[in-house]
């Protein structure tokens, strides 16, 4: 089944005062990459987060985004420390004094100093929470993966009408092939006979013969476009196959390209030039779109 490496998923699962919300974005890249973000309560589950993911995923670049739910109850106890308020209230009205300032110390600004009021919240049980951080994860990575099988079959549907116009193409090569040496012959005759004219030189028919026996051979590409058909249904056999394939299919498409481009280099024909140009417009779109492919 083919995937596509752009996709998104949320899961979201709550337990009692315990709750997360988990969302993933994927887009294409040469390998997997995982980008976490999560709270520092959480960091001890990463590994475990990171496995999880990876079961499902091969490539992309994935951004995670881990939220924990607050219900109320764990949302933490504000604590005010005393000792440290009273020894910056004091070093303000020293201040106050020592500057002959008008300001009084207010509890607006009291309030703003570090660690005079902190908020402290229970400690999170790491097995716990990590029984129902995986809940919501594993949501979130089916979403994901659900949404690049969508993208996925779009993909395919796509790239095998490309594959399509690229084998009719190569069709009207074999075609071509057939009538480009006697089209060369006929024109060669013509030619020199032209400029025979009026001569009592005869032409010769056995040089004319080696002259299109050479031409024939420099501008044949039965070797290009048989291997060109069997790139071709290489490819729709791996578009089949229920496993990563986007490596295989960025290979096969250099293969392609290659023979199109041999083709190009061969040709002694504008039809043969503007047929391989378009084979090789249309293995550029492939190649494209497979960047996309897990």
């Amino acid at each position: 089944m083919l995937k596509s490496m752009t996709g998104f998923g949320r899961g979201i699962y709550s337990e009692g005062d315990l709750g997360f919300t988990i969302e993933m974005k994927s887009v294409n890249h040469r390998f997997l990459d995982l980008n976490i973000r999560m709270p520092r309560s959480l960091m001890a589950t990463e590994d475990k987060i990171r496995k999880i993911i990876s079961k499902s995923l091969t490539r992309g670049k994935v951004d995670i985004f881990i939220t924990q739910n607050n219900n109320g109850k764990n949302s933490g106890v504000a604590t005010f420390n005393k000792e440290l308020g009273d020894s910056y209230f004091k070093c303000l009205t020293d201040m106050k004094e020592i500057y002959n300032l008008n300001d009084e110390p207010t509890l607006s600004l009291l309030s703003k100093f570090p660690d005079v009021i902190t908020v402290e919240t229970a400690e999170l049980d790491e097995e716990e929470a990590f029984r129902v951080l995986k809940v919501a994860l594993d949501e979130a990575v089916e979403n994901i993966v659900l949404m690049r099988v969508k993208e996925g079959e779009k993909l395919k549907e796509d790239l095998l009408k490309k594959l399509q116009g690229i084998e009719k193409n190569v069709d009207l090569l074999c075609e071509l092939g057939k009538d480009t040496v006697e089209s060369y012959r006929v024109k060669l005759s013509e030619r020199v006979e032209e400029l025979l004219e009026g001569s009592n030189i005869n032409v010769d028919e056995n040089r004319i013969a080696q002259e299109v026996a050479i031409f024939a051979d420099k501008s044949c590409v039965d070797e290009e476009t048989v291997r060109l058909y069997s790139h071709i249904n290489q490819m729709r056999d791996n578009l089949n196959l229920d496993e990563p394939v986007g490596r295989k299919l960025d290979f096969i498409v250099q293969e392609m390209n290659r023979e199109a481009n041999t083709i190009a280099s061969k040709a002694n024909d504008i039809r043969v030039t503007n047929i391989s140009i378009n084979i090789k417009n249309e293995i550029e779109k492939i190649r494209e779109q497979i960047q996309n492919i897990e």
